[in-house]
């Protein structure tokens, strides 16, 4: 059992060597296909004086760079991480993404729309090849890499959701055996070196630190569950006064200069979007108006920056009047208050598009946590306290919650992932949430109805 044990984490050593050559396969295959499209075609057919070869080396090696910095962003690298479903949906979006780029970098080349056949061509010779390579990739790698044999160590809360997630990816985890952190830290240890990686859920600080502690004595891989102070601090600058190691947070949330480049971003973007999604706008209300009768938008207050107030404008995607009976509750999934044309809209998160607005008007921002109701968020803060954290930037209309978590991600995850994105923002991580968003718009995870949240009121 050791000899096994300890074949399987040496091995694990050469796991990062072998996902880089499916990468490096991935892309390489995509750029020679990409290259035989343009020196085959587009090069021998432009009315410029046509590339040589250092001239195609150059636009072949462009496309490879555009393709691995879209793959990068979506996930499309993530092999043995990801399903095989959102692992080829991540590979085809980015090749989607680049070869659209690419056939407009051509027309400014040619100074004139080319013909798009042979990029149409391309585009369905790469989705063959990414479902072929992919799918021959992920079930060697399964079989080299098994699942990971794990111990679970219980807390006192919530872990019950992380127990779920984890046991929905039997292909990656296996939770082999359940121990509460109470049965004691002898009883544990002797539990720990027969797994490849021990869970450490929501527990007190002393015992998870004696747990981290003798995990990384036995070289055993551990999983934690983050507190919110743990969000503090991993953000938190690194000072060194007089030789004692210590950690800076100013806790401020964005200061002056960040403020005022986030509202020029919000400007730019948000009318960016509203000139793109224009004919969304008309097909969506005369969708509605034809339903029902009723009227095209929905109004609701809901809370931004320092806890202040707003109306939120949405499309209207369920009967006039639905909380009149039920009051302030989140919709659930296969909701019979939610039209017809609503399920298309809340499934693709359209009706959040008239939020464009209200970024226009200041009341949100482009990038931010979820907006949430006054009434949702004083019966969530009877449970975390700190969830009004949140409230240190204005609301977004996407965001690191919205993008990085689901539609039923628990509102102390939710909570922790707003907190990451505050403490470590940037203009850089904005534009990356904001490329992200497209990808996360059509996964049905990442648009499902609401579960059981402990602490958010559900309708009776």
């Amino acid at each position: 059992m050791k000899k096994s044990m300890e074949r399987k984490r040496n091995k694990e050593q050469y796991k990062r060597l072998i996902k880089l050559s499916f990468a490096a396969v991935m892309l390489l295959g995509l750029c020679f296909l990409y290259g035989v499209t343009w020196i085959g075609y587009y090069n021998k057919h432009i009315l410029q004086i046509p590339f040589y070869r250092r001239g195609n080396w150059l636009i072949v090696l462009l496309y490879g760079i555009l393709l691995m910095f879209f793959m990068n962003t979506y996930g499309g690298f993530k092999v043995g991480y990801l399903k095989n479903g959102n692992l080829i949906y991540s590979q085809i979006m980015s090749v989607l993404f680049v070869n659209i780029f690419t056939y407009f970098q051509i027309a400014i080349i040619d100074k004139r729309f080319v013909n798009p056949g042979y990029i149409l061509l391309m585009t369905v010779g790469d989705i063959v090849f990414i479902v072929v390579w992919t799918l021959v990739f992920q079930a060697v790698y399964k079989n080299m890499f098994p699942p990971h044999r794990m111990l679970f160590v219980e807390g006192d809360r919530r872990d019950y959701h992380l127990k779920d997630k984890i046991n929905s990816r039997e292909d990656k985890y296996e939770i082999c055996e359940v121990i509460s952190y109470k049965k004691g830290m002898a009883a544990i240890e002797q539990r720990i070196p027969l797994y490849d990686a021990v869970i450490i859920g929501d527990m007190p600080s002393h015992e998870r630190n004696l747990l981290l502690k003798y995990c990384y004595h036995v070289g055993v891989r551990t999983y934690s569950v983050p507190k919110i102070s743990d969000v503090l601090l991993r953000s938190s600058d690194e000072l060194n006064l007089f030789d004692t190691p210590l950690l800076l947070s100013r806790n401020m949330g964005l200061n002056v200069e960040q403020q005022w480049m986030k509202r020029a971003e919000d400007i730019v973007v948000a009318f960016i979007m509203l000139c793109l999604f224009s004919p969304v706008f008309l097909i969506a209300a005369i969708g509605i108006k034809s339903t029902d009768g009723g009227p095209i938008f929905y109004k609701q207050e809901r809370l931004t920056k320092d806890g202040k107030c707003f109306m939120i404008y949405k499309f209207r995607t369920m009967v006039v009047d639905a909380e009149k009976r039920s009051g302030a509750v989140l919709a659930t999934e296969r909701d019979p208050r939610i039209l017809p044309i609503g399920r298309v809209l809340r499934a693709t998160r359209l009706d959040e598009l008239p939020q464009i607005l209200n970024i226009l008007k200041g009341d949100m921002s482009v990038v931010g946590p979820r907006p949430e109701r006054p009434e949702l968020v004083a019966e969530i803060e009877k449970n975390i306290p700190e969830f009004s954290y949140r409230l240190k930037v204005k609301a977004g209309l996407t965001g690191y919650a919205q993008v990085y978590g689901k539609y039923n991600t628990t509102s102390y995850d939710k909570l922790k992932l707003d907190l990451m994105y505050i403490r470590k923002y940037s203009l850089l991580l904005d534009v990356k949430l904001i490329i992200m968003t497209p990808k996360i718009m059509l996964l049905k995870e990442s648009t499902e109805g609401v579960m059981p949240d402990p602490d958010v009121p559900t309708e009776k």
